[in-house]
């Protein structure tokens, strides 16, 4: 695999993993109370509960997006 064909892939990763991160969040904040009622009938969460863990649950997706895609795409970007 070439460089250029690992940077393609590492860019587009980057832009479908935030890209479904934003998605995500947006039918989050749109459609927050269909959701908790779904998921409260399989789980007993409390809504704090339920808010918390979509919350990490994004937060820990970016993190991962930017540790395994952005930053090795930067650092191919650099170093060639």
């Amino acid at each position: 695999m070439s460089l250029e064909l690992l940077r393609a892939a590492l860019g587009w990763s980057a832009i479908l993993n935030l890209l479904f991160v934003s998605v995500w969040f947006a039918l989050f904040r749109s459609m927050h109370d269909r959701m908790y009622a779904m998921h409260s009938r399989w789980f007993h969460l409390s809504e704090e509960t339920f808010d918390g863990i979509h919350y990490a649950g994004m937060a820990g997706y970016k993190v991962a997006t930017w540790l395994l895609f952005i930053l090795p795409y930067v650092a191919l970007r650099l170093a060639a």
